[in-house]
């Protein structure tokens, strides 16, 4: 019991050390919607995301850990994804747009 309570504490820590936005990367921060994928970047750091291919869904929700040019890394220790953005968040007649892992994204109100 002592070590599985010491597991969850070291995971509460580890899904809490992620970064916050770069001042020069608040663009990306948001909700951003396709018919079949979703992302959130919140300003603190954190991204959900969903997408469905097919049967299948994949989902991650875990810390930002950083950028590299316009693609952003997400995971916790080993476990990371890298998100590549090949179309940076714009203005496209009046909606926010990028592109990320080739699907374009429109950023959406909450």
């Amino acid at each position: 019991m002592r070590s599985l309570r010491l597991l969850m504490l070291t995971a509460l820590a580890l899904a809490a050390c992620g970064i916050e936005v770069p001042h020069d990367k608040t663009d990306y921060i948001g909700r951003w919607k396709h018919a079949n994928m979703s992302l959130w970047i919140t300003a603190q750091g954190h991204v959900e995301y969903q997408r469905v291919e097919g049967r299948g869904t994949t989902s991650i929700s875990a810390p930002l850990r950083g950028f590299d040019g316009d693609d952003f890394e997400v995971g916790i220790g080993w476990m990371s994804t890298r998100f590549d953005v090949s179309t940076p968040p714009h203005r496209d007649y009046g909606s926010w747009k990028m592109v990320v892992d080739g699907v374009e994204l429109t950023r959406v109100e909450d």
